[in-house]
């Protein structure tokens, strides 16, 4: 019970990472393996959180032991690792939060059948809205929020999950034959699908400086293994749904030949039709409120780490250090990070296809040198060594730059 306790009130970066996690990578891709590929796929979406564990795991680990952020300790590295990061940041920026916000805003279009107002004016709503309540509740807010978001979603998809299993599945069509994985198209989704699986491997620091404002909130720092034991509790629960939502997939869709479709508003009802279809119609508002609060959840999550992400990397850039403090600062990279991802979603056509696609792939081919450069900050001597990662971490870690980068080199590879 004391364990249970420790770990409800150090509650906060583990949890914020599992919102965030549990969005475009489950709800979508998770989903589309399973009713594409079949049984097959549970091998990548476990490979996936196993190989970038280390990643995630590494910002804990720095930022508990040492009192920084991930990206503070990228500058002590040397200017390089921050330019690389800065890259890395504006890259994203510029897709991340376009892609959620689109599917956010399908499901938001299916949930009131708002099918006359155009998807971008919807999410230009979710935009103003989310930016006002962070601007407003910023951590606390979040904290406060997922409690009960993550935890309604994990017992509805445990509850369709089982039904599901105990239904028939659906009939495969004659000559039904899977696709090939390894062929250019099977090969791009399991980038798409591996590269946010759990969640991109740049959000490492979002957890890092998420873990900072939550010390700050407790007025003390846990211990090594308490953190840990928190961020383990987030991070399986992502790997558990990401198997729900293939599951799901699977039984549902699985050699019927139905696509799920690239327009975001179609997407999200066919989505909640696969819930309702082996609930009841009875389940729709409940189940649709569910996959809403999901990617809204997500939304906010991604939005507030990328704005706080954005202020670190421009404070640990400059030579004579400026300190970027003040509400205003926060207030101003919310509102920039809106205007900016709301015209990447206009000039791409509000196609959630697309975006969803562009995030993905670059998520993908970024993540072993993010991984990398996480792995030079706990081995650095900014931690005693009892705190650095032992040898089946390190391993581990170098196992999945590995496989990330040759899996990279291999489409690249299949372009040509």
């Amino acid at each position: 019970m004391n364990r249970l306790r420790t770990l409800l009130i150090n509650l906060g970066p583990g949890l914020l990472f599992a919102s965030m996690a549990i969005g475009t990578s489950h709800l979508v891709l998770s989903t589309k393996a399973g009713a594409t590929y079949g049984w097959v796929m549970i091998v990548p979406i476990l490979l996936a959180n196993l190989l970038k564990y280390p990643f995630f795991e590494f910002g804990i680990r720095y930022t508990n032991v040492t009192g920084r952020s991930l990206i503070e300790g990228y500058s002590r590295r040397g200017k390089a690792y921050m330019w690389v990061y800065a890259g890395i940041t504006l890259v994203t920026t510029f897709t991340i939060l376009a892609a959620l916000y689109i599917v956010t805003a399908g499901l938001l279009a299916n949930l009131f059948n708002l099918s006359d107002i155009p998807v971008s004016w919807i999410a230009l709503g979710l935009f103003a809205f989310i930016s006002g309540a962070l601007i407003i509740g910023r951590y606390s807010l979040l904290e406060t929020t997922l409690k009960f978001v993550v935890t309604i979603l994990f017992a509805a998809l445990l509850v369709t999950t089982l039904l599901v299993l105990f239904k028939p599945a659906v009939t495969a069509q004659p000559g039904f034959v899977r696709p090939p994985l390894l062929d250019s198209v099977g090969v791009l989704f399991l980038i798409s699908l591996i590269g946010w699986m759990p969640t991109a491997v740049e959000a490492s620091s979002w957890i890092s400086l998420w873990s900072l404002e939550k010390y700050k909130r407790l007025g003390r720092k846990p211990s090594l293994k308490e953190a840990l034991d928190e961020f383990n509790s987030g991070y399986i629960t992502t790997a558990l749904l990401a198997v729900f939502f293939l599951v799901i997939g699977i039984r549902t869709l699985y050699g019927t030949g139905t696509e799920l479709s690239g327009n975001a508003v179609t997407f999200a009802d066919q989505v909640v039709q696969l819930f309702t279809t082996h609930i009841g119609d009875w389940a729709y508002i409940f189940i649709a409120v569910s996959a809403f609060a999901t990617m809204f959840s997500t939304c906010m999550t991604a939005h507030d780490a990328i704005a706080r992400v954005s202020i670190d990397v421009l404070e640990y850039l400059q030579p004579k250090r400026k300190r970027y403090t003040q509400k205003w600062h926060y207030a101003a990279a919310i509102l920039l990070l809106t205007g900016v991802n709301y015209l990447v979603l206009t000039a791409l056509s509000a196609n959630m296809g697309h975006l969803v696609a562009l995030a993905t792939f670059i998520s993908f081919v970024l993540a072993p040198l993010v991984g990398y450069m996480n792995l030079k900050n706990v081995q650095s001597e900014d931690l005693p060594e009892e705190a650095r990662p032992g040898p089946a971490l390190r391993w581990l870690t170098y196992a999945g730059i590995l496989f990330l980068s040759l899996f990279a080199g291999y489409y690249m590879w299949l372009m040509l």
